[in-house]
């Protein structure tokens, strides 16, 4: 719904953009045919009540890390047609959605047709609205079963993926856009170089714990909190074995390698910089090469390392809701590293912050943007930007608290309301300007 206040910032947005139009270089170069602008959100993090997957599991138990339970999210399994449309109606022509294993595949080997038609119907809504569909198969959540089996720690996961990637595409893949196996293939990865507080590894470990006493299986696992040693590679083989399978049933569908891609600056002399950015890619760079038609760069800040480890942002930056440096020039700075280490034609599949300020949310894009089209000018193939995400959503064991979303949720009504960011993204997406 649109309020008296978005509207305002919708004025503010509009003028910000005609301001920025107006001091467009003469001859300025116009962006590639077909640049989709949008926004991405995931399955188990808007759709709500994913009873059948594991992190439903682990939300819901005693101890837990989740601060909140997902319960409803925003209940966009019901309203995903007017999310369609509000994306839609804000000026974007691209909506990057999960879709979600669980709910297609609730016990071994037996896949729902119900929920299949139910995710056709979503991409039949992007349709309609004029949406590019950019349809992630699996975002972090799993079915209860897998995980109760070991989960990524079992070396046949790469084959029950596949599987699920295979029928899938049987039943949606004439709808979709575009694809991806992961999101954040190497987020674990990821999670490693940040590290972990003692205290926080015992609160995952008791959680996990107890997710065994819950299931009666002692090998139950979950993808973020199982050992990258272990479950990496089996991910690598899950990809190449889910990439093949998608195009086997259908070849023309462009299926890619989505990637958490933060900056890592060096810092003195002997930086384990370099060292520290192989590592967060592991085996992916290579893979990515010969198993993906894109590669889909999800950048929000930098990482910033010394000789002796990770440094500190600097004195006086300015510091997320979400806890890292407020820092939107690293998206540029990993457009350029995908285009280098892959070259692949990049998507910005995930950019964006947690703020309760709007007006910073506002700043961040505006930045990101100037950063994409200094690299889109350098000639660097760049096809998209979508904003994480389209809603205030469950961010995972954070919950409910942290607000990355263009439009607000009342978690009780479910009512949308529009930020002016919304609507000064979507302004520049309507002019197609960066």
């Amino acid at each position: 719904m649109i309020t008296r206040r978005s509207m305002a910032g919708a004025a503010g947005a509009g003028v910000a953009v005609a301001s920025l139009q107006a001091r467009a270089e003469p001859g300025r170069r116009p962006l590639p045919k077909g640049f989709l602008w949008g926004t991405a959100i995931s399955a188990h993090q808007s759709e709500g009540n994913n009873t059948n997957s594991d992190t439903w599991l682990l939300e819901n138990l005693e101890p837990t890390v989740y601060k909140d339970r997902s319960g409803d999210a925003c209940d966009s399994y019901h309203r995903y047609e007017a999310d369609i449309a509000l994306n839609a109606a804000l000026g974007f022509n691209c909506y990057r959605f999960g879709i979600e294993w669980a709910r297609i595949e609730p016990s071994p080997g037996r896949f729902s047709a119900a929920e299949l038609d139910h995710y056709a119907r979503i991409l039949e809504a992007c349709h309609a609205h004029g949406q590019t569909s950019i349809v992630t198969y699996n975002h972090f959540s799993a079915p209860r079963w897998f995980a109760e089996r070991g989960g990524w720690e079992q070396a046949d996961a790469a084959d029950l993926f596949a599987r699920y990637c295979g029928r899938t595409t049987e039943r949606l893949g004439p709808l979709i856009g575009l694809a991806t196996t992961f999101n954040e293939a190497n987020v674990q990865l990821l999670v490693g170089l940040m590290g972990k507080s003692p205290a926080r590894l015992e609160a995952e470990r008791a959680m996990i714990a107890a997710a065994r006493r819950a299931t009666g299986s002692d090998r139950f696992s979950s993808l973020v909190y199982s050992d990258p040693a272990v479950s990496q590679p089996i991910l690598l083989d899950a990809h190449r074995k889910g990439y093949q399978a998608m195009k086997a049933a259908r070849p023309d569908l462009p299926v890619g390698i989505s990637l958490t891609t933060q900056e890592i600056d060096p810092v003195g002399e002997g930086s384990l910089a370099e060292a520290m950015q192989a590592k967060l890619y592991g085996g992916w760079v290579e893979l990515a090469k010969t198993h993906a038609d894109f590669v889909g760069v999800q950048t929000y800040t930098r990482l910033r390392f010394d000789r002796n480890g990770p440094v500190p942002w600097p004195q006086g930056a300015e510091v997320t809701a979400a806890g890292y440096e407020f820092y939107p020039q690293a998206l540029a700075a990993t457009i350029r590293w995908a285009h280098q280490a892959i070259g692949k034609p990049i998507y910005v599949t995930e950019n964006g912050i947690a703020t309760d300020d709007d007006s910073r949310r506002i700043a961040f894009v505006e930045q990101a943007l100037d950063g994409v089209r200094r690299c889109i000018d350098e000639g660097i193939p760049v096809h998209s930007y979508l904003y994480w995400s389209l809603l205030d959503n469950f961010e995972w064991s954070s919950g409910y608290g942290k607000h990355f979303g263009l439009v607000a949720v009342d978690l009780e009504t479910f009512k949308r309301t529009p930020k002016p960011s919304a609507h000064y993204l979507g302004q520049r997406a309507r002019l197609n300007l960066l």
